[in-house]
């Protein structure tokens, strides 16, 4: 479903997404105290937004370092005809460490995100994305440090009132 065309957000549902965006585990009954309505009808509102596709659940936030994975690298990839990057993408999805991919202009035709124990396990993961059918060739990125990675300041702006 479109969102913009389903269910039309007003200003309890803007303060539900609110609070959910600060902390997804918080319970219903506590979203209810804290904007004085029935739990019932928060159950009813996130309902709704999660039938629009508004919400599309919550997410886990994982420590890529504490498990060992603390090698990030981006991988631009060149392929030999634009209309090859959805196969590819799919082939993409069976290498675990891609943990991002984007079909993208300019450059590279398909920009992805690996995740690795370290440079000689990024090295098996590029090789391995090289042997990608339609895949041409691939640049590759070290991040040295994420300085940013926020998505809640953009929703905060978007859904508080």
């Amino acid at each position: 479903m479109n969102p913009s065309h389903s269910y039309e957000l007003d200003n309890l549902d803007r303060q539900i997404i609110a609070l959910l965006i600060e902390d997804a585990r918080i319970p219903f009954t506590e979203v209810a105290k804290k904007l004085i309505v029935s739990p019932g009808t928060i159950h009813v509102r996130v309902k709704k937004m999660e039938q629009s596709g508004i919400i599309k659940g919550a997410s886990l936030i994982v420590d890529y370092e504490a498990v060992g994975y603390n090698f990030t690298a981006y991988v631009g990839v060149h392929v030999s005809q634009t209309r090859d990057s959805e196969p590819i993408i799919e082939k993409l999805r069976e290498i675990p460490e891609v943990t991002v991919a984007h079909i993208a202009t300019g450059k590279f035709s398909i920009f992805c995100k690996i995740r690795c124990r370290d440079a000689r396990h990024a090295k098996q993961v590029i090789f391995k994305m090289n042997e990608v059918e339609h895949i041409q060739r691939t640049e590759t990125m070290i991040s040295l440090e994420e300085s940013i990675n926020d998505k809640k300041r953009l929703f905060q702006s978007i859904f508080s009132p």
